[in-house]
């Protein structure tokens, strides 16, 4: 009797657990978050991705600069132009692509194109320089927002990306940079952005920046961050809202 009451009990506290669930699972749209409130600027991050954010290695040595060029190769596989014409749309520059449902909810989306060879010679396309600059001592770091459904950055004005010496009496030691797409911009047309079930083979776009004379032998403190209208003012506690801090160090030696 004691053994059919617990069979009854624990099998009444199952069937509840899986009504629950299923009632929590019919309010939850799996193409788009329920909540997005704290998603007003999408972070930023580097590639070559390292766990401390620094990129430091010796021009001579080149053990210490292949895994970085290794990592960006692998990192821009799907951005080949070859890819990209197979997979996306050329799409009008200048705006943004919306895609309405059209009274058809979560309508496959088409992505624009964003080829690999936009990002001139930090493309690691070759010839002559298939390593990215670190051969030679002027290293490219890729810079890429992180995807946020439903945004529209800029309020219809084009955006860019900008980097700085983090303090001011070290610009002059961090030297010129150069940026790919020139002027280090991003196009409307890659926003908004539905979602991972809806935009399959979304490509995010990237900016990159190459340092052409840092100083040899010191540690840079590098900050980038977007410049687009409507951002909010930095938040110290969410360090990369629209930015990215990190460490440069190229030894000549």
């Amino acid at each position: 009797l004691i053994l059919l009451f617990y069979l009854v009990f624990y099998g009444f506290l199952a069937g509840l657990f899986a009504l629950t669930m299923w009632v929590l699972l019919q309010s939850v749209d799996p193409h788009v978050p329920k909540y997005q409130d704290r998603l007003r600027t999408p972070g930023m991050m580097i590639r070559p991705r390292t766990e401390t954010l620094d990129v430091s290695f010796n021009v001579s040595a080149a053990e210490t600069w292949l895994p970085y060029v290794r990592l960006l190769h692998e990192f821009l596989e799907p951005y080949n132009d070859s890819v990209q014409a197979a997979r996306n749309a050329a799409c009008p520059p200048g705006r943004y692509h919306e895609q309405p449902d059209e009274g058809v909810p979560n309508v496959p989306k088409r992505a624009c194109r964003f080829p690999r060879s936009a990002l001139g010679p930090c493309a690691g396309l070759g010839p002559p320089d298939t390593a990215f600059g670190y051969a030679a001592g002027q290293p490219c770091v890729l810079l890429k927002l992180n995807r946020v459904i439903n945004y529209f950055p800029g309020e219809n004005k084009s955006i860019n990306v900008v980097c700085a010496a983090k303090r001011e009496e070290e610009a002059a030691r961090l030297g010129p940079m150069a940026f790919y797409p020139p002027n280090g911009s991003i196009d409307l047309m890659y926003f908004p952005y539905y979602g991972k079930r809806a935009h399959v083979n979304y490509t995010q776009p990237v900016v990159a920046v190459q340092f052409l004379n840092a100083t040899g032998g010191e540690e840079h403190h590098v900050e980038c961050h977007l410049n687009a209208a409507g951002l909010r003012a930095p938040d110290e506690r969410d360090k990369f809202a629209g930015r990215v801090a990190f460490r440069l160090r190229v030894n000549r030696d």
